[in-house]
């Protein structure tokens, strides 16, 4: 069964860092483009970052570009998001999720991602 696993979440101050992991059982990742979204209280779902299956490609929404960077070690069957200078207003439950292996485009959209993560909690705030 396919099944995607995040960590590292918690409670960090403004300007700080977190590094998320999210992890593959039931199948081998390098065969997925993954992505990673984020959903506020009272907000929708957000597409954050996204990776190739190669890793060789990438892409951020502009709130995080400079700040996060998504990387994926396929041989930990592991996709990673490093979030540096943190701001409040980047408090949400954070996804991983993964397209079909059908698909090869890093896409931000939710309605393009099949498989999801149950989340795990950051929050920003001193």
């Amino acid at each position: 069964q396919l099944q995607l696993v995040e960590s590292g979440g918690g409670l960090v101050q403004p300007g700080g860092s977190l590094r998320l992991s999210c992890a593959a059982s039931g199948f081998t990742l390098d065969y997925y483009v993954i992505g990673w979204f984020r959903q506020a209280p009272g907000k929708e779902r957000e597409g954050v970052s996204c990776i190739s299956k190669s890793g060789g490609s990438t892409n951020y929404a502009d709130s995080v570009t400079g700040r996060f960077t998504i990387s994926r070690d396929n041989a930990k069957n592991t996709v990673y998001l490093q979030m540096n200078s943190l701001k409040p207003e980047d408090t949400a439950v954070y996804y991983c999720a993964a397209r079909r292996p059908l698909f090869r485009r890093c896409v931000l959209s939710r309605d393009d991602y099949a498989y999801w993560g149950q989340g795990t909690q950051v929050t920003v705030s001193s």
